[in-house]
């Protein structure tokens, strides 16, 4: 039974005439509960817990259509303390009162087993049969391979150390997962790309489900297997270091390592369930989830849910307006303010993640963890629970889709270039982050004179800021720059002042996590205070402790370094930046040494805020279109991508390039492509020809057509495209109708 004010709507609605013969209901409940020995509580249906939060239930109400959203009688379902219950309910009596209070809310609690937890604490990993041997056989034997049978001391205790964390934690099926998921990413022709940490295990590199070697930087002969390693710098990077041949047998050595410790991976106690995220092309990543559920079973694979809530941008927007519509009431900016906080971080819908996939061990359901969900918009099943609230209990794994393995398969294809041969240290590739003069291109015609427009991670307007001002030399900046502008707080009003104030270079501020706890440690800081200090500094929800602090100065950590630390709420994984800068140097090694396939690849890429009049603008109106839209103080999302393209077509046309018209037989339905030295139009690029029109377009066109008539009849294109088809002489030499030849 509840108080009084939570059922007053059935007087609204007729269905009950007073509050007394709301309290006779009670009454009558409690008689019916007696009668057939049903324990009867009172409970309050809480909607907020302070009498003076109802305001921002009646704007939440307000923002969704209810009526009468200031209702006094809202007002009173707070959370009642128990002598505000025991009043409310007095009218049945001191004693029965008493009864459906308190004792009976004890025996219900009572009935409840001792320990019970909505969402089980311990990790449930999957099981593949054999994966512990599998792992640890491939591990060993691809060492071998790579670093000769006589491996280092340091590579060996390396990988002891992983792979016993691995096989005690049950981690190993995870690691085979992967491993199967990138070798059917491969068979069909599309490198991966890893995200996150999963870049700190050397076992996931010796594996193949990472290209980042986390060893230390280090020489190594490919022929003798002689090696060498830099122990005293943990900025150094083996891509960063000077050539040089083998003292041994002469051969030019290899180099490779970019020290990150296995810990940002694991834990500092090498427990923490690992993170595996993973980068498909687009085209096959439903066939790689597919994949996953034919392994375990459709009841075994699903797809994480996610819980969206109001930010304080559409509370103000959205519902404080009609709040004040519905109310007649006027808010100063002061209170505004105070019921938009009061509002924020409310359930607003459910969602699911870009690619994450939650497992469910063979002897377990996924109801031990969570309910389920059916979006019937896209027809996928999610756990009902965001994975926050299940990390502790089952893993996860990203199979995302993305651009990048798709244009470096397209571009590999097209100009018959092994993705893993392109060099990651060439010169004038590197130079292109740091200057565009290397493009042969003026610096004073770009407000961020440097090289990297269109290229992945790197071309946005911030990070050709940030390149601007710290013009990076070598890879390892390259990783630098990734992780200062992916992080939050790193860059702005942090590393960027102290650059161009304190004149620190990029290796000495602070821009991925693993380099606070190796600086930390080189401080001689112990190691697991080191880890704890990184793990308050780089999560969103921590900061870090007054404690933490006064060991940093007890072990001279500088100020500056501190109150840097204090700045950020979220960084990077160095695995993670370090990925990204991989491939974006393989893009930008098209664009340096293959222009013409990099920007028909970006433009693919773009398709969606690429306009067919664009292509044949000159570059002073293409200037000017960019003027024009950067003077505006608001930019729709589909400015803004016509803004990104405009600036990339600009430095194509700058660098001598042009665009040919679509052709109705030589252009690709949905690609750019090189053909006679420019980069000719695709089929979708004519306005409101969509991608299945294309298609048809081109399967049709196998057959000559032999009229504006034939083309609109055997491929359905409306009277319109047909009419831009004649008007921009797309259909050269074809007639309006058929020719009769008498």
């Amino acid at each position: 039974i509840q108080p009084i004010a939570n059922n007053k709507f059935l007087i609204k609605q007729n269905k009950v005439n007073t509050v007394d013969e709301l309290k006779e209901i009670n009454k009558k409940i409690y008689e019916i509960g007696k009668k057939y020995g049903k324990p009867v509580v009172a409970t309050g249906d809480v909607h907020f817990l302070e009498e003076t939060d109802k305001i921002f239930r009646q704007v939440l109400m307000a923002g969704q259509g209810y009526e009468d959203v200031e209702d006094d009688d809202s007002a009173d379902i707070y959370f009642k303390t128990t002598d505000e219950m025991l009043e409310e309910f007095s009218y049945l009596g001191k004693e029965v009162a008493q009864e459906v209070v308190i004792d009976n809310t004890y025996i219900i609690n009572d009935m409840i087993e001792e320990g019970i937890k909505p969402v089980p604490d311990k990790l449930n990993p999957p099981k593949i049969k054999e994966a512990e041997e599998e792992i640890t056989n491939l591990t060993w034997k691809r060492a071998e391979e790579i670093y000769g049978k006589n491996l280092d001391p340091v590579i060996k205790k390396r990988i002891e150390i992983e792979l016993e964390a691995i096989v005690k934690n049950n981690f190993s099926s995870l690691y085979s997962i992967a491993k199967k998921m990138i070798d059917k990413s491969l068979e069909k022709g599309f490198i991966v790309g890893s995200r996150g940490s999963v870049g700190s295990s050397l076992v996931a590199f010796l594996c193949g489900i990472s290209e980042v070697n986390p060893l230390p930087a280090h020489y190594l002969c490919n022929s003798c297997k002689y090696i060498e390693f830099m122990q005293n710098d943990s900025s150094i990077i083996g891509l960063d270091l000077e050539q040089k041949k083998c003292p041994q047998c002469g051969n030019l050595l290899s180099r490779d390592g970019f020290n990150i410790p296995f810990e940002s991976f694991v834990g500092f106690k090498r427990n923490k369930p690992p993170d595996i995220d993973l980068n498909f092309a687009g085209e096959i990543q439903a066939e790689i989830h597919n994949f996953l559920r034919d392994l375990f079973g459709n009841d075994k694979v699903y797809r994480v849910g996610t819980i969206s809530t109001l930010q304080e941008k559409a509370i103000k927007k959205d519902f404080i307006e009609k709040f004040k519509e519905k109310t007649g009431r006027s808010l100063k900016k002061a209170e505004l303010e105070r019921l938009a906080i009061g509002c924020s971080n409310v359930k607003r819908s459910t969602g699911q993640h870009a690619g994450g996939l939650i497992l469910v061990p063979e002897d377990k359901e996924i109801y031990d963890f969570t309910p389920i969900q059916f979006s019937p918009t896209k027809d996928v099943i999610t756990t009902h629970f965001e994975y926050d609230w299940l990390e502790k209990s089952l893993v996860k794994i990203d199979a995302l889709g993305h651009d990048l393995p798709s244009s470096l398969n397209r571009l590999g294809k097209q100009l018959n270039i092994k993705v893993d041969d392109i060099p990651l240290d060439d010169k004038k590739v590197l130079q292109m982050f740091r200057d565009i003069k290397v493009l042969g291109l003026k610096p004073d015609d770009y407000e961020y004179p440097v090289g990297t427009l269109g290229i992945p991670e790197y071309g946005t307007k911030l990070v050709r800021k940030v390149l601007t001002s710290a013009k990076p030399k070598n890879f390892s900046e390259l990783i630098y720059v990734a992780g200062l502008t992916h992080g939050k707080n790193v860059w702005e009003n942090n590393a960027e002042i102290l650059i161009k104030e304190k004149k620190l270079i990029l290796k000495e501020v602070i821009s991925v996590r693993d380099d606070i706890m190796n600086y930390l440690i080189s401080k001689k800081i112990p190691s697991d205070k080191a880890y704890e200090i990184t793990e308050r500094v780089r999560k969103k929800d921590l900061t870090i402790t007054d404690e933490d602090v006064k060991i940093m100065r007890e072990y001279k950590v500088p100020e500056w370094y501190i109150e840097s630390c204090k700045k950020i709420t979220y960084m990077f994984p160095k695995a993670h930046a370090a990925a990204y800068a991989m491939m974006s140097v393989r893009i930008a090694f098209f664009k340096m040494y293959h222009p013409l396939y990099f920007y028909a690849d970006y433009f693919t890429r773009q398709m969606d805020g690429f306009d067919y009049e664009f292509a044949f603008l000159t570059k002073k109106e293409i200037k000017s279109k960019i003027m024009e839209l950067m003077l505006r103080k608001q930019r729709t999302q589909k400015e803004e991508k016509n803004l990104e393209i405009l600036e990339v077509m600009y430095e194509m046309k700058d660098r001598g390039f042009e665009f040919s018209n679509v052709d109705l037989y030589e252009s690709d339905p949905i690609a750019f492509k090189v053909k006679d030295e420019k980069i000719m139009l695709p089929l979708i690029a004519v306005p409101s020809l969509g991608e299945k029109a294309a298609k048809v377009l081109e399967e049709q066109r196998r057959t000559k057509f032999s009229s504006l008539e034939d083309i609109k009849r055997r491929t359905k294109i409306n009277k319109n495209i047909a009419q831009f088809f004649k008007d921009k002489n797309i259909i050269k030499d074809i007639p309006d109708t058929e020719q009769i030849v008498l």
